[in-house]
């Protein structure tokens, strides 16, 4: 390849170049690829089956464009210049999350985040090669153009009541469409309607919108023909709305800081153009931003024509005016400007005076609409955003609680990291507060945690020297030589300083985007020829050789996963339309041969073996499922969902201990999950309550100093909650439960400690059950009784009107207090049939069918004509059929008394108690 030409001739040396046909054909293939990502591949967060095929997919149609390229550049690659080598140096990215792999705390998600490093590598390279060809630049520009475009009016389309429309242009390639609409492009949070496109994210759409924005205030003042002139500029108003729409405020707070820093590369004349062109666009944008809010918010409540015709008329029309003004000034002003500045934008520093002063600008802006009366020209939800930024505000001091945990991560996996994904795994072991937050939002901590501070570093000095180089050579050289690099620096910085405050790199289609502005950077920044030893012939064929072995690697690696992930997603759409074992069984066996530790699919089977267990009590299938179990955890560790199916594994072997072991020993990995030390404390009360029945001193206090010492680890937590800023949330909930309460109280009864005993019942069971809690005689058979009918009466209440949550809490309460009656000294709970009735009742409502019918069968007369004994008979026939089982002479007996009983219980039988 010939070397890189700069300076008068550049541009002539490009157009001459012929570019030939299989050329074109990689380009046509790069940008439907980058039309195929957004719709596909979302939010990478590791864990969702739905979500990965679309990965393999898109790593696979990248390694094959790689391919594609080696054939081609084979006899005309060579390292004759630096930014030859940065793009030999790509792959060093890729390989440091494969490194990262023999310490990955998910071996699930290292390998996908694998996957996605592969990919970005490849976009790099290919589009390095590409862009260094003004023919294809040019191409691959409008494309990204017309993709960001198409981005922006897809989103106005589903806030202006167009949805339907809207995912009828996708929806026959996009697995993001659900019930004629797209998965969450209006999305609602505490805040209200928020606009998220392709996105399903404000904020990161927000960031798309941020880069774009700048892209079409360049392309427009760039443009020479009228026709992109108002095309680019028709795009500035819905850029800016859309924005507004999303109510981010980081996008909103680093909107002005990227516009500053574009500005510092820009000549005098050019910075006036962009101020002036944004300053327009933003005053139309800010006029209708009231009415496209309303009638917005009204369409995605019920749609009406009026309103969306309304909504159309001023999103085009001050578009339309915009544009309009926009062309006038390019075709007027631009030149006259241009020549007025001429002189004054040669000398040395005139570049900074702008933006110096569109600081103090943006300082005055930002007090007028936080701090002034000026806020109410804004629709009302953007106005309360902008007014609640400050440092005090509870998103920032989340954000710096993430920032905090994050380096506690960083500490224990300093040198390779912990693999990709890591924060998704570990972040409940290191956080500060029981939140739930799946990415660190910054980017460049949760990058360095995933790869170390090694990859860190070497992912830092691949962007910094791209931009070092890019900056230096703008600087020194004719600025309208490197406009196609700019381009591509508007892209890359806006996205990445973004990055700073969120999560929009964990987005593939972002993430291209962030490789391909660099590519654009690296493909024009000055570039010194390397020393002839780099050009040899051993050097060039081991970067190819290695190059094209690792690609057919992950190429043969794509195909097996796609194979097993589309297994994986034929087992999880029978589950709930199939009642064959071995049809559902077969496609998630095939999707485990080639990845034996998939946690989805592990889960799946193991419940599937669960449910067989319980009807044949064949232990084949528990074995299959601990070996399964046990497999999976070596690669995925700190997964609940496949600890908790060892808890249930456990439970089904009768092996008490074992489970509570599971418990206790990953108790450090869930430090703020409540549910977690619920059921720690409540299995070690009820073991040591077996401990002192069978008078096993030693076992007793084993079992009671755990649940105690879990139970203090709560009291400790909510005391810690107690000490964060009054401003900053909480996260999930974390307090004594009331089963936590019974279990702790008990084991503190047991063991002489009488008033802390008192003390943690009113903790637990001071709201919904106050009587019980002061009536003096706690944990007499009485009071069980008492406290069971209670919890079946508000969990009853509950399920009535749709809360499972509340029904769970107060038939959990009840079902423990019962425990805790059996398991005193072997003596069942001295009540009233109807009490037990409520027992049974609780137990078969909360998916316990063979202990309901066991309860309830204790509670059976022989006088039928009673009717509380009609009503445990009943709901102990409809346990034993959901069971699987029968009992002839309880039935006949019954149905000999009131035939219509027959109807109720199949009626209950059928009941779905549990959604």
């Amino acid at each position: 390849m010939s070397k890189p030409v700069y300076g008068k001739n550049a541009a002539q040396s490009r157009n001459v170049e012929k570019i030939s046909g299989s050329v074109w054909a990689l380009c046509a293939a790069f940008i439907l690829f980058l039309c195929w990502t957004p719709f596909q591949v979302g939010l990478f967060n590791g864990q969702q089956m739905d979500f990965e095929k679309p990965l393999y997919i898109s790593a696979l149609l990248s390694g094959l464009m790689l391919l594609a390229w080696v054939v081609l550049y084979y006899k005309k690659f060579k390292l004759d210049e630096q930014q030859d080598l940065v793009a030999a140096a790509t792959l060093l990215l890729p390989l440091t999350y494969a490194l990262s792999l023999f310490v990955a705390v998910s071996h699930y998600m290292a390998m996908n985040m694998l996957f996605i490093q592969s990919m970005y590598a490849a976009v790099f390279i290919i589009a390095f090669y590409l862009l260094k060809q003004k023919q294809l630049n040019v191409v691959i520009q409008n494309a990204v153009l017309a993709i960001s475009y198409f981005i922006i009016w897809f989103g106005l389309l589903n806030w202006l009541g167009g949805s339907k429309f809207a995912a009828s242009l996708v929806g026959w390639f996009s697995n993001t469409v659900r019930n004629d609409k797209y998965l969450d492009a209006v999305m609602t949070d505490s805040n209200g309607l928020r606009l998220t496109s392709i996105f399903q994210y404000a904020n990161t759409y927000a960031a798309f919108g941020m880069a774009f924005l700048f892209v079409a205030v360049f392309a427009l003042i760039r443009s020479r023909k009228w026709y992109g002139t108002l095309t680019h500029g028709f795009m500035l108003v819905p850029i800016i709305v859309s924005i507004l729409l999303t109510l981010s405020r980081g996008g909103l707070v680093l909107l002005p800081v990227v516009f500053i820093l574009l500005l510092l590369f820009l000549k005098p004349a050019q910075q006036i153009l962009w101020i002036v062109h944004l300053g327009i666009a933003g005053i139309a944008s800010l006029v209708i931003a009231n009415p496209i809010t309303t009638l917005g918010t009204e369409l995605n409540t019920a749609f009406t024509s009026l309103a969306a015709l309304k909504g159309w008329a001023y999103l085009l029309g001050a578009s339309a005016v915009v544009a309009v003004l926009g062309w006038i000034i390019q075709r007027y002003a631009a030149p006259w400007l241009e020549q007025k500045t001429g002189a004054w934008g040669a000398r040395k520093l005139t570049g900074l005076w702008i933006p110096l002063g569109s600081v103090v600008m943006v300082a005055i802006v930002a007090f007028l609409f936080i701090g002034t009366s000026a806020k109410n020209i804004l629709p009302a939800n953007i106005g309360t955003r902008l007014e609640n930024i400050n440092f005090r505000q509870h998103s920032v001091l989340e954000r710096i609680t993430f920032y905090k945990d994050a380096i506690k991560v960083v500490k224990d996996y300093p040198i390779l990291g912990t693999g990709g994904g890591g924060w998704a795994s570990l972040f409940e072991k290191y956080e500060n507060n029981p939140y739930t937050v799946l990415q660190v939002h910054n980017f460049f901590l949760q990058y360095m945690i995933e790869v170390g501070i090694v990859g860190f570093v070497l992912f830092m000095g691949f962007i910094l020297y791209i931009f070092y180089k890019y900056t230096r050579g703008y600087l020194k050289r004719d600025k309208n030589e490197f406009e196609n690099g700019f381009f591509y620096l508007i892209i890359a910085l806006s996205i990445l300083v973004h990055s700073l405050l969120d999560f929009n790199m964990s987005y593939a289609f972002m993430g291209i985007l962030v490789f391909l502005g660099l590519a654009g950077m690296a493909a024009v920044m000055e570039s010194k020829p390397l020393r002839r030893s780099w050009n040899k012939t051993g050097i060039r064929l081991g970067y190819y050789g290695v190059l094209t072995v690792s690609t057919l690697f992950m190429l043969f690696l794509s195909i097996s996963y796609i194979g097993s992930s589309s297994e994986a997603l034929k087992g999880k759409s029978l589950v709930p339309v199939s009642t064959s074992y071995e049809e559902i069984k077969a496609p998630f066996a095939a999707a485990l041969k080639d990845r034996p530790s998939h946690p989805e699919s592990v889960l799946y089977v193991t419940s599937l073996n669960y449910q067989v267990f319980n009807q044949t009590q064949d232990e084949k299938f528990l074995a299959e499922s601990y070996s399964l179990l046990t497999r999976a955890l070596k690669d995925e560790p700190y997964n609940k969902n496949l600890l908790t199916q060892l808890v249930n594994y456990y439970d089904l072997k009768g092996d008490k201990p074992a489970a509570l072991a599971v418990f206790v020993d990953n108790a450090d990995k869930f430090v703020w999950d409540i549910k977690w030390y619920d059921g720690l404390i409540t299995r070690a009360a009820a073991l040591g309550q077996e401990a002192h029945v069978q008078k096993d001193d030693a076992k007793e206090k084993d079992y009671f100093s755990k649940g105690l010492a879990a139970y203090n680890g709560v009291i400790a937590g909510i005391e810690h909650i107690k000490t964060l800023p009054p401003e900053q949330l909480q996260g999930r909930a974390f307090s004594v439960t009331p089963t936590i309460a019974l279990s702790a109280g008990k084991i503190q009864y047991m063991s002489g400690q009488k008033d802390e005993a008192a003390a943690t019942l009113n903790l637990g069971l001071g709201t919904d059950y106050p009587d019980l809690v002061n009536s003096g005689t706690p944990w007499s058979t009485e009071w069980y009784a008492a406290l069971i009918s209670r919890s079946f009466e508000l969990g009853q209440a509950a399920y009535s009107q749709g809360n499972q949550d509340g029904k769970a809490l107060h038939f959990t309460t009840g079902l423990t207090a019962y425990n805790q009656v059996v398991a005193d000294q072997g003596q069942t709970i001295n009540a009233t049939p109807s009490t037990v009735l409520n027992v049974g009742k609780m137990q078969l409502m909360s998916g316990q069918n063979k202990p309901a019918a066991t309860t309830l069968k204790q509670a059976l007369t022989a006088d039928y004509n009673d009717v509380v004994n009609r009503e445990i008979a009943r709901y102990y026939l409809a346990a034993l059929i959901k069971a699987g089982e029968e009992d002839q002479t309880v039935y006949n007996a019954l149905i000999a008394v009131d035939p219509a009983e027959a109807e109720q219980i199949n009626a209950l039988a059928s009941t779905q108690f549990q959604q």
